[in-house]
């Protein structure tokens, strides 16, 4: 069994571990030595894209955004794709997904879209949540091996629609981090003890689980050690509010906390977890 990875940040990296761990012989690129520093010996590393892509039969794509993709892969050097599949893991626009997918199988390769819900403790484990798009056949055909990384992988449709709700859901982190965030810092500053407040959260329907993951760097102010970080979060932000003005949605809201997520990332908290936007919206 074999895989080749293009793409190795945090997640990237857990992924080459847990397929490592379950028997894979794995082939890694990134554009930058030091993400490849530490990785596991029995990862191959290869010196470009060309040369995975020639030794692999599956390739998971796990880079920032389209336009990185579409920098590594350097579709154009890859004249052939026969008996090729791409994954595409990472967070991209449905029309983004598209388009890579029409260039992928112009060439003669399969395409899916499967961006994962989860961070790193799920991914060492396998058990991300899977979303794919794009053919069936090839759903089914590349399952054993998203079943590596999440028990149950789901399919959502046609190319776009995994994406789509990707984003959905992304949409959903930074709505909810905002909205807890500016409840959380008004009763501080109200002098509301914390417990109490959280106690009255946690027996309401408005509990999310989310909250309690991220009350301590909230209460500590320490948002370092970032499973997704505050630029990622931005940058899903402004891929969904693109997409949902195109399709009429009215996305006054989230426009609110694009500015709130941008100016975390101007000073200086771009690399921290995206729980960071608690610092603009409840300043010392």
């Amino acid at each position: 069994m074999d895989i080749g990875i293009i793409g190795i940040g945090l997640m990237g990296k857990a992924f080459v571990e847990r397929y490592l761990s379950q028997g894979y012989a794995v082939r890694v690129f990134n554009r930058t030595q030091d993400n490849i520093n530490d990785l596991d010996d029995s990862a191959i590393v290869c010196e470009t894209t060309e040369e995975l892509v020639s030794a692999s039969d599956t390739i998971i794509l796990m880079v920032s955004n389209a336009e990185a993709i579409s920098d590594i892969l350097q579709l154009e050097k890859q004249k052939d794709l026969q008996g090729k599949t791409i994954l595409q893991m990472a967070t991209i626009s449905p029309a983004q997904s598209k388009e890579i997918s029409e260039a992928i199988i112009s060439r003669g390769g399969d395409y899916l879209e499967a961006p994962v819900l989860g961070s790193l403790p799920e991914a060492k484990i396998g058990t991300l949540i899977i979303m794919a798009g794009g053919s069936k056949d090839v759903f089914e055909n590349v399952l054993p091996t998203l079943q590596i990384l999440g028990t149950a992988p789901r399919y959502i449709g046609e190319t776009g629609s995994a994406a789509a709700l990707k984003l959905a859901m992304n949409q959903m982190i930074a709505s909810l981090t905002a909205g807890f965030s500016l409840s959380l810092g008004y009763a501080i500053k109200n002098g509301v003890d914390t417990d109490l407040f959280m106690e009255t959260v946690r027996e309401s329907a408005l509990y999310a689980k989310t909250y309690d993951k991220k009350l301590q760097k909230y209460l500590d102010r320490d948002f370092g050690a970032a499973n997704f970080s505050t630029q990622h979060l931005l940058k899903d932000i402004r891929l969904f509010i693109d997409d949902a003005k195109a399709g009429g949605l009215n996305t006054d809201a989230l426009e609110g906390i694009e500015r709130i997520t941008n100016k975390a990332v101007k000073e200086g908290m771009d690399v921290m977890d995206y729980s960071s936007i608690f610092e603009v919206i409840c300043p010392v």
